[in-house]
């Protein structure tokens, strides 16, 4: 135990937390109706897409570590002012939106488990989640997101309570079954927009700069080349175990909705807590509460990176100060748009605004805007005024750019079914 402690606080960071964030209660949603209403059929999507997303992650690590600013600023000295507003204005939306959905079934879960109001514990879940932002330091708030990463752990033990016929489902993870259904495509959409997030490109791009902030000695790459090779090692590491950790959540929470829910005829799952509900006759009581508490858990990791890529995205928009290292009477812009997602989401969860059914559409907007903010990425990437000698070589070049063209092909036919 202590070997693996010391592992996963020293060699495992901005990857696999950000991996982690991206199985939030809205994902685990999303994963949920793939496999309600879709059975084996969408187990593919996340096989296909882990290398993808890995490619684009590692592509967004770099561009932190070897710059030493977040993609909002590089974006801002880099290209005109509409296109930084119309990323980070969508990004902000988009989030606080998040936000709201993971805490209204953070909330659910515990009224299902323990009783009690569940805007109560939506709004105590949303004050939680405030307060481990304003007041740990980054020393003591990365540790804490790291070991948060271990609720995922529930789906896995879900999964081992329910008959699976791994034929079946092995058929289905490598063999694509794609259909020209207009709610196939679009939660096709929705997946890859919940897996492949605007939000975490902004995330694992700035946690390296925070992590090249407070380690006394290290420097942006461009100036300190010789720090290349360890960093960039890590880097390729940290991605690849956090996105195949992210995926294999992923495809757990999916197989168990298909085995279970479509197998009884349950398809129609519009938010994780229902998802939760629906299992407990079809898997029983201990299932039901993993599942739950599973929930909360993977929410408490979730909604900090949300607000935190938010607030980095918008801080360095405006050149404020930033960083979960500096204290709040520091940074008051950068935790006050903390503050604000995080706020404002506890209070769409008070108003008939139904947050679950604009947090699905925000997955389909994730998908189609992740396309225009890849691209730009990827035209960084290669660019030496912003990576200086560390522009992405061929096969990391070529991985992303397939990224890219995934996502942009996943659209279009989406789009394509609605004048079919």
């Amino acid at each position: 135990m202590n070997r693996l402690r010391r592992y996963l606080l020293q060699h495992l960071g901005p990857g696999l937390i950000t991996g982690a964030a991206d199985d939030d209660p809205s994902g685990i949603a999303t994963y949920s109706q793939a496999g309600a209403q879709f059975g084996f059929g969408l187990l593919w999507s996340v096989f296909l897409t882990t290398p993808l997303m890995v490619g684009i992650q590692v592509v967004s690590a770099r561009i932190g570590r070897v710059t030493g600013h977040g993609i909002a600023a590089n974006i801002r000295d880099h290209y005109p002012r509409p296109v930084l507003a119309s990323v980070v204005g969508l990004l902000l939306v988009a989030n606080t939106f998040n936000i709201a959905a993971d805490l209204a079934a953070m909330g659910e879960a515990l009224q299902l488990v323990v009783g009690g109001p569940q805007h109560g514990h939506a709004l105590l879940f949303g004050v939680v989640v405030l307060l481990m932002q304003l007041f740990l330091p980054y020393q003591r708030l990365a540790p804490t997101l790291k070991w948060l990463t271990l609720a995922l752990f529930a789906y896995v033990a879900v999964l081992l309570t329910v008959r699976v016929p791994w034929l079946d489902a092995l058929e289905g993870t490598l063999l694509p079954r794609l259909t020209f259904d207009r709610d196939y495509l679009m939660l096709l959409v929705a997946v890859l927009g919940t897996t492949i997030s605007p939000y975490l490109f902004f995330w694992q791009a700035s946690q390296e700069v925070e992590e090249q902030r407070a380690r006394a000695g290290d420097l942006p790459l461009r100036r300190a080349r010789e720090q290349a090779r360890e960093h960039l090692l890590r880097i390729r590491a940290d991605t690849w175990f956090g996105m195949a950790f992210s995926n294999g959540i992923a495809w757990c929470i999916m197989l168990t909705a298909a085995v279970t829910l479509h197998a009884a005829g349950v398809t129609q799952i519009a938010t994780s807590t229902q998802a939760a509900q629906a299992l407990r006759p079809l898997a029983g009581d201990f299932a039901f509460v993993l599942f739950a508490l599973g929930i909360i858990g993977t929410g408490l990791l979730a909604v900090p990176v949300l607000a935190g890529s938010a607030a980095y995205a918008v801080a360095e928009s405006f050149r404020w100060p930033i960083g979960h290292a500096l204290k709040p009477a520091e940074a008051r812009g950068f935790y006050g748009i903390i503050a604000f997602a995080t706020l404002v989401g506890v209070a769409i969860d008070f108003t008939p605004l139904d947050p679950i059914r604009a947090l699905y559409y925000a997955a389909i907007v994730n998908g189609v805007v992740s396309v225009p903010i890849m691209a730009v990425m990827m035209r960084m990437a290669v660019r030496s005024d912003v990576m200086g000698p560390f522009v992405v070589k061929r096969r990391l070049h070529r991985l992303g750019w397939l990224a890219t063209g995934f996502m942009a092909a996943a659209v279009m036919v989406m789009f394509g079914s609605f004048v079919v």
